[in-house]
């Protein structure tokens, strides 16, 4: 026979089945199904199913035909609550039983059909087409009924509900029909699955079947054991860690110890009662100690909820320090700790002021914007110190994640506070002075954004309800004094940035510098490297040298550097030379302990030159001075601009350049002056990126000085934007250049009209001298700038009506 042959369906049967017709009492059969070959016992007790059995019995054959319902709920069955294919079976035993039930037992005979059913005398009469299947075993069909029965074998070792040796002689068998139903009968499926397998008539396709069901079957009695071999471990597990703790315990009570677990949890409790939790976190700490009181010691869960707690603790929720509100006494330490600033100083001694008269107010967060090592982050220090309240620092350089901020929830491994929670903890107090340091220089990436984040701790109208990610309940930030320090203020988002009071430290002059070596750095410096008072001694002359050689910085972190690279050599001379007295620094002997001088001062040339001038630019590091070059040359009339400039530097180069052709003939030049000829701008150092529009006028003269052939003026430094009508607009950074030009040695600047307000904030040696030009055109700063007398060219109108010819604006007036 063929594989083809083998596998057709009922639709269309092969020549091994053939079939006869019968008219059989129909029994309905609920949650059932019967095999042809199978021994059944069952219970009958609906009526109609009663008066078949009692119609079977009186047949001489006692045959019944047996057929599943669809739903085993419904009582009342009919034709189309029943499936298609039942069982022919004969009734083997049968007992009544005293409730009017009948306890039958049957033997399944052969598939069949139902093709008619009706009712008679009270029980269902079915008409039946009765399958006979007699398919021949072949060498192919034998090697398969072998191996189905391999896996029924192991299947039936591994249930706990079949024994196989006791099938065994049952289930071997030469008859592939007989073999089929035999399996069928004893898998443990479900009624649905049972049916299907009746319904399939070829016994190969039948074994088909079964080798799927089993295969099935086999892998849930694995995955039964599995789990039960897991379930088995851990229940030894806990029983033994159970009985281990039990021993612990009896032990300790022998030895007269109390309870480590015990003691533990009275120890949190204590804890809980006398930390002045709020409500919120006290009722949370609570609930999550009833937990850890059910939990096993050494669990995970126990170690998580024990953190918790102790952070919930740890916090400071009422400790304050005693506010020292004594302004004299404040004065006093700041003015130790740091010369000049007084901005800054009069700013805190005002908040101390308030303080005295209304205690509750709500502290401003205050921000110090300044060029590195001007002492920013000291301030905040000092600050605490004069006000007796704690000091903690957390540096914002780089943060990228919200979770630094607001912490981790506590479902993540390992998960903690934020930084902001963490530092309070280590303050103590709730009214710390808190320093957010470089918070101009924090990131945001897929983490988050911890700018956005900050902006709740910095808010007066919220912080009194910070909320923090892991310890999940309000905390109150209202009472801490934030202070944060940035070097440049555009950086800080313009959210965060409004939360803030900016108060901007610029660089120091040459006076400050040398009263701040001689009041602070040579004291601390020379008292770090063991320098006893009588050892050693800087001289005026050589901290002027430090300061002007082998520094070139706003602040004093690198002069402080250089003073302790002198405070080791000295010291070295005195271990290993056994030098005697004292070590006096000069300018002398600076450069022979430091070397050749690093920077050179700024020196300019003994006459004047063409096309190039002295502008003045604002970095995070203060103030600097920028040269601006211009060379005509042959060409093909394209403007070149090197020197890493920016955009906007790029764009104000293009206006300087339109400018100078749109004025051509007023400034004497060639109205095709650049026509044949390239123009090239260079502003030196060009391995550092320069933007910004402030260079605008310094370029527009270095161009005009090029075309016209005249001379800059030395000592002269200026900084302005420029428009394409030649008005000069202003600019910012004005104190940080205008001290740059001052550390120069420079004489005159020129400085836009309108930052005219911002002189008032240089100090007064700086005032004093510096000779200022407020302008408001490009004709005055051309008149200012140049050697010699623009001529216009013949026929040209004569220059704007109220500025007279090259005018020569005095001085501001101080």
């Amino acid at each position: 026979m063929t594989i083809k042959e083998r596998k057709r369906g009922m639709s269309h049967r092969p020549n091994f089945i053939k079939t006869t017709r019968e008219s059989l009492p129909a029994v309905p059969l609920r949650d059932m199904v019967v095999f042809p070959h199978m021994m059944a016992p069952f219970i009958v007790g609906r009526a109609g199913s009663v008066h078949a059995l009692e119609q079977s019995l009186a047949r001489g054959d006692r045959k019944i035909f047996l057929i599943a319902q669809k739903d085993p709920k419904v009582d009342d069955p009919g034709r189309e609550d029943m499936h298609k294919i039942g069982v022919v079976a004969r009734i083997v035993q049968n007992l009544r039983l005293p409730n009017g039930n009948v306890k039958v037992m049957v033997e399944g005979m052969q598939r069949a059909e139902l093709m008619e059913l009706n009712e008679e005398n009270g029980a269902f009469l079915a008409e039946v087409e009765v399958f006979e299947i007699d398919l021949q075993l072949d060498e192919g069909l034998e090697k398969y009924m072998s191996r189905i029965l391999s896996v029924f074998e192991q299947y039936a070792k591994m249930s706990q509900h079949l024994a196989f040796e006791g099938l065994a002689s049952t289930i071997k068998t030469d008859e592939p029909d007989r073999f089929a139903d035999q399996l069928a009968a004893h898998l443990l499926i479900s009624t649905a699955e049972k049916q299907d397998l009746l319904e399939l008539l070829s016994p190969y396709e039948r074994l088909q079947r079964l080798h799927d069901l089993l295969d099935v079957e086999v892998e849930k009695v694995n995955i039964d054991k599995r789990i039960n071999v897991k379930v088995k471990k851990q229940m030894e597990k806990a029983q033994k860690e159970y009985y281990l703790n039990e021993k612990i315990k009896a032990i300790h009570t022998e030895l007269g110890r109390t309870d480590d677990k015990s003691d533990e949890l009275a120890d949190l409790k204590k804890d809980i009662e006398s930390s002045g939790l709020s409500k919120e976190a006290r009722d949370k700490a609570e609930q999550e100690l009833k937990r850890l009181e059910a939990m096993p010691p050494v669990s995970a869960e126990a170690t998580v909820s024990r953190n918790y707690i102790e952070w919930l603790v740890s916090v400071p929720w009422k400790k304050k320090s005693r506010e020292i509100k004594d302004l004299d006494r404040a004065q006093k330490i700041l003015d130790q700790d740091h010369f000049g600033l007084d901005e800054v100083k009069e700013r805190i001694l005002e908040f101390l002021a308030v303080r005295q008269l209304a205690d509750q107010t709500q502290s401003s967060i205050i921000c110090f914007v300044g060029p590195p090592g001007v002492g920013k982050s000291s301030l905040a220090k000092s600050i605490a110190r004069a006000m007796g309240r704690k000091f903690v620092r957390l540096s914002l350089g780089g943060v990228r994640d919200e979770a630094e901020i607001r912490g981790h929830r506590r479902t993540y491994i390992g998960a903690f506070p934020g930084q902001i929670i963490q530092m309070m903890r280590k303050a103590g107090t709730v009214n710390p002075v808190f320093l957010l340091d470089e918070i101009d220089k924090m990131g945001t990436d897929f983490r988050g954004d911890p700018s956005s984040a900050l902006m709740e701790v910095l808010d007066p109208e919220q912080n009194n309800a910070f909320k923090d990610h892991y310890l999940d309940t309000e905390f109150d930030l209202s009472k801490v004094m934030f202070i944060a320090t940035a070097n440049v203020s555009h950086t800080i988002p313009a959210a965060l940035r409004d939360r803030m009071e900016i108060i901007h430290l610029s660089g120091y002059t040459m006076t400050e510098k040398l009263a701040i070596a001689e009041g602070f750095l040579v004291p601390k410096q020379a008292k770090a490297h063991g320098l006893t008072k009588g050892k050693i001694k800087f001289f005026e002359d050589g901290l002027r040298k430090l300061i002007e050689s082998y520094t070139r910085e706003a602040g004093v972190r690198n002069l402080e550097r250089e003073v302790a690279k002198i405070c080791r050599k000295v010291v070295r001379e005195i271990v290993q030379k056994k030098k005697k007295g004292k070590a006096k620094v000069t300018a002398e002997s600076v450069i022979e302990y430091l070397g050749k001088e690093k920077f050179r001062r700024y020196k300019f040339g003994d006459k004047a030159e063409v096309g190039v001038s002295m502008g003045l630019a604002w970095t995070e590091a203060g103030g600097e001075l920028l040269e601006t070059e211009v060379s005509l040359m042959k060409g093909r009339g394209k403007l070149i601009l090197t020197g890493q400039l920016g955009d906007v530097m790029q764009e104000s180069a293009r206006a300087a350049v339109s400018f100078l052709r749109s004025r051509a003939d007023l400034l004497g030049v060639d109205p095709d002056f650049n026509e044949g000829k390239d123009l090239h701008i260079h502003v030196p150092e060009g391995a550092i990126p320069k933007d910004g529009p402030s260079a605008g006028i310094t370029m527009a003269t270095a161009l005009v000085s090029a075309a016209t052939g005249l001379p800059v003026r030395t000592g002269l430094a200026m900084t302005g934007e420029i428009t394409l009508r030649g008005k000069v607009l202003p600019v910012g950074g004005v104190k940080h250049k205008l001290l740059a030009a001052y550390r120069a040695d420079i004489k005159e600047v020129i400085l836009p009209k309108d930052n005219e307000r911002d002189l008032d904030e240089l100090p007064d040696e700086v005032r004093e001298d510096l000779e200022v030009h407020l302008v408001e055109t490009m004709d005055e700063v051309l008149a200012l700038a140049l050697e010699g007398e623009i001529r216009p060219l013949p026929g040209a109108e004569a220059s704007l009506k109220e500025t007279p010819a090259n005018p020569k604006p005095g001085p501001v007036a101080h």
